[in-house]
Formats: structure tokens, C-alpha cells, sequence
């Protein structure tokens, strides 16, 4: 006679560092955008070009993220798991590297590219020029358009890049020295 126990096995998740860090990573890079995407379609702050620059990082993390966390569920080879965690953060990296250049333009510590102006889009006929530049936004680079604490949005793009990177590289380190 069989216990229950012994007939049905204890759920137990396979759960490995390179699962959990990929999943955290993209559950943090997915909360971000749609973040990012409140506020410019429900706060109606408009990115400037480098915010949109940004978001890059964000995207591939979603579904690199994403990817590693099938493979490592998938018990996929370790080398292919540490590939994937290395990209998210090389690419976290970059992306802080980016925001805490976008945060010194804010700041005024150094110029910004010369297309954050904004976009100005089709103006249509002569006739309809001065009414469209009326309707026009431009969004630049130096000017921010929302604080919190003293830090724009770009400042938290630094902070949250660099939460990622280092969530990607506890899981590459723990992958590694798993035996």
C-alpha cells in the first residue's frame, strides 16, 4: 500500500539562478516600458530622442530576458544560459551608460546630440504651415519634463539599468560555479 506522498510527487519548480535572474530581469524591463509608456500616453510627457534611445535596451531585455529563462527552464546547456545572461547585462550596462549621459545633457554638464529637437513631421501645404507650428511639440534633451526625488526619468533609467545588470550577473556568476 502506496501514501498518497509516495503516489503524487511534491511540485518542486526547477528553479536555477539563470531562471531567476532572466525572469527577474524581464518581469523589471517589462514593468519599465509600460512605465514608460504611462507616462507618455496617459501623463502625456513626450520621450525626446534620446528617451526613446533608451528604451532599445528595454525591448531586447523583454525578449532576451525572456528567451534565456525558456532555456534555462528547458535545461538548455549551461554555456548558451551564460550567453544570454552576459547579453542582458552588457546590454543593462550600455543602457546605464546611455541614461547617465542623457542625465549630464539634463544637467547641463555637456552638450546633447544635435537631433534633440523633436521631430517636426509633415507640415503639409504652405497654406497650413503656421496653424501645423502651432500644433507642433518639440522635446528636447536638455529640458526635463518630470522629476521625482531630485532624479528625471532618465536618472531612474541609470538606477534601473543598473539593478538589471547586476540581476543578470548574479546569474551568470552562480551559473558559472554551478557544478
Amino acid at each position: 500500500m502506496t501514501t498518497q506522498s509516495a503516489a503524487i510527487p511534491a511540485f518542486r519548480p526547477a528553479s536555477t539562478p539563470a531562471l531567476t535572474a532572466s525572469l527577474a530581469v524581464t518581469l523589471i524591463a517589462a514593468a519599465t516600458i509600460a512605465g514608460a509608456w504611462f507616462f507618455q500616453l496617459v501623463l502625456e510627457i513626450l520621450p525626446c530622442p534620446l528617451c526613446l534611445e533608451q528604451r532599445y535596451a528595454y525591448y531586447l531585455a523583454i525578449a532576451l530576458g525572456a528567451l534565456t529563462a525558456l532555456a534555462a527552464r528547458s535545461g538548455a546547456p549551461r554555456p548558451l544560459l551564460l550567453a544570454g545572461l552576459a547579453l542582458l547585462a552588457l546590454a543593462a550596462l550600455a543602457n546605464a551608460g546611455l541614461g547617465t549621459y542623457h542625465s549630464g545633457v539634463e544637467w547641463g554638464l555637456w552638450k546633447g546630440p544635435t537631433d534633440c529637437t523633436g521631430p517636426v513631421g509633415n507640415l503639409g501645404s504652405a497654406g497650413d504651415l503656421l496653424s501645423r507650428l502651432d500644433t507642433v511639440k518639440v522635446v528636447r534633451c536638455d529640458e526635463v519634463q518630470w522629476r521625482f526625488l531630485g532624479l528625471s526619468l532618465a536618472g531612474y533609467n541609470v538606477l534601473i539599468s543598473l539593478l538589471m545588470a547586476a540581476i543578470a550577473a548574479w546569474g551568470f556568476v552562480r551559473t558559472a560555479s554551478r557544478t
